[in-house]
């Protein structure tokens, strides 16, 4: 069964199946989003406009049995940013596209009829119904009806309020949620006033077909063996899951801490991986979890409250670190229980604790004040009038409120490493084509974990070329499907990349290089660009806010990179 494209115009109420254009053949996941925005959305179009057009594509591995490939991305005109963006996520919807053999179902158009819609979406096409019952109901309340045996995709009520820190959740095996979290894509699917996504696999096969099955079959089993034997992949994740963080950041004095005025907090055991772990196990919870079908490193857990009742599930590290040292908020089953709420809501974790951090800098309430935390959440569920600005993101909630100091680039929120101490994030903070985003080039990963080398965090040397290494190797990892912490393994397992590589050649019979998938990430990159200059962005946009330049504890570190020196990122 050759993959097709799957289209529907909110205008006209029509859909389509299409063939794959020649260009979008070879591509999947960011890969194929970024190429479907960049060739068909306007760059500087409203992105809750008609013109806007939001993009869901599984990667090139997805559907398969190779470990850890389950991720889905999404992708539209941003927003939060006004840049390009793509966003990705586990849960089970991007397997069961692969499988019913949707290479990308694109939404354009908005309706004209003030009312809220679903998609049904079979191997024959898409149905458009009109929806009530689950209008103004959280993520919860809709994934709990519509059953375990299909896909979900689904917005909240912030979404639902064209919020633009609202995200996309993506049901998962468990019947709870993932997040198409960054960048505000929620609200586009809310302008285009669809409430949620069935994707029913009935009727398609149960994987993928694969051109080389023995071949598929041998490198798979090397990749995996590589992330089972990986002491961060295969032992610190599934057994602390990501929030074995906390202490290991703090120690190196970068965890920003109230609103980034240190990088060290002093309540850190309190909230960390470990202490984590100590709880789960006592109440009764799940301590290793996959998001998806097929992940090995289940880095992900579920968080009990003391009855040994369901909170949260995914409970990660930046989630933690953005309510926990940056608000100063010490309790870990408030954090669980906001946590909970943000999924149910449809808000990023990261860009609503960064705001509501600005909003403790503003006096709106104090730092460390989880109650007051909670009931701002409660704001933004009823989209009160300061609800609306909170969900806007940091950048808005800032300016109304005249704070200065206020961590975002390309108005997104910057997350949990702070970029004096680690330099080599900073720079992917600057110039990632999507805003702050620490995993568009992870480089904590050799800053810090020592994964692929070390380049010294606090030193500029070698940052601008690690930085630029990595973002171009996850523009490509991110078009495959499969989890960016299949990085760590790959940057130190000689055999790990080439099994990928196999991988990619075993499914679709043909003999890409290494090279030639670095050059797909190059070319993800540059088009990603030319898309956000088209809109208006240049490199003055590519900085941090001025307050970085103040010295932060306990290295009396600054962010000392010129304009300059930050551009040269963009030289290959």
């Amino acid at each position: 069964m050759a993959d097709k494209i799957f289209r529907v115009n909110m205008t006209d109420m029509t859909t389509a199946v299409e063939e794959v254009p020649v260009d979008w053949l070879g591509l999947g996941g960011r890969g194929l989003t970024s190429a479907i925005v960049a060739a068909e959305v306007p760059a500087t179009c409203h992105p809750l406009g008609k013109d806007n057009k939001l993009v869901f594509a599984p990667g090139l591995l997805s559907g398969t049995r190779a470990a850890n490939s389950g991720r889905l991305s999404a992708g539209a005109k941003s927003p939060l940013t006004g840049t390009i963006k793509e966003s990705n996520a586990g849960g089970t919807a991007s397997q069961i596209m692969a499988r019913m053999g949707i290479k990308a179902l694109i939404i354009e158009g908005l309706p004209e009829k003030d009312a809220f819609y679903s998609l049904r979406v079979t191997t024959d096409g898409v149905a458009i119904s009109e929806e009530t019952a689950l209008v103004g109901k959280g993520n919860f309340a809709v994934v709990e009806s519509l059953g375990r045996d299909v896909g979900v995709l689904s917005i909240g009520q912030a979404g639902e309020n064209r919020m633009a820190a609202a995200n996309i959740s993506v049901m998962d095996p468990d019947g709870k949620l993932r997040s198409l979290g960054r960048g505000g894509l929620g609200a586009v699917m809310g302008a285009k006033r669809i409430k949620y996504i069935v994707l029913d696999p009935a009727g398609a096969p149960k994987t993928v077909s694969l051109v080389d099955e023995e071949k598929f079959k041998a490198a798979a089993k090397v990749f995996a063996k590589a992330l089972h034997d990986h002491p961060v992949c295969g032992d610190a994740l599934p057994n602390y899951g990501t929030n074995i963080l906390i202490n290991i950041v703090n120690e190196v004095g970068g965890l920003p801490t109230k609103n980034f005025r240190s990088g060290q907090f002093d309540a850190h055991d309190l909230i960390s991986g470990e202490k984590m772990r100590e709880l789960i196990d006592a109440r009764g919870g799940k301590p290793r979890h996959g998001c998806h079908p097929g992940c090995v490193i289940q880095c992900s857990q579920v968080f009990v409250d003391k009855d040994g009742n369901y909170v949260t599930s995914g409970f990660e590290y930046e989630s933690i670190w953005a309510m926990g040292a940056n608000c100063c908020i010490d309790d870990l089953d408030i954090m669980a229980e906001a946590d909970h709420v943000m999924d149910d809501i449809g808000v990023d974790t990261i860009e609503t604790a960064v705001t509501i951090g600005v909003a403790m800098e503003a006096g709106l309430l104090p730092f460390g004040d989880g109650p007051g935390f909670l009931r701002l959440l409660g704001e933004i569920e009823a989209a009160t009038p300061m609800g609306r600005i909170l969900g806007a993101g940091a950048a808005i909630t800032g300016r109304t409120y005249g704070v200065t100091r206020v961590p975002v680039v390309k108005g997104q929120a910057i997350p949990a490493y702070d970029p004096r101490t680690v330099k080599g994030i900073g720079i992917t903070y600057c110039t990632s084509t999507m805003g702050a985003d620490h995993t568009a080039g992870y480089t904590v990963a050799t800053n810090i974990l020592k994964s692929g080398g070390f380049v010294d965090p606090l030193q500029k040397e070698g940052q601008v070329e690690l930085s630029r290494n990595l973002q171009i190797a996850t523009a490509a990892v991110d078009s495959t499907g499969l989890c960016v912490f299949v990085a760590f393994a790959v940057l130190d397992n000689e055999a790990a990349l080439p099994a990928v590589v196999e991988m990619i050649n075993a499914r679709f019979g043909i003999s890409l290089t290494i090279d030639d998938v670095m050059e797909l990430g190059k070319t993800i990159l540059k088009t990603e660009r030319a898309f956000n200059q088209a809109a208006g962005f240049t490199k003055e946009d590519d900085r941090l806010p001025e307050f970085f330049a103040e010295p932060v504890q306990p290295h009396n570190a600054t962010w000392d990179f010129t304009g300059e020196e930050i551009d040269a990122f963009w030289n290959f």
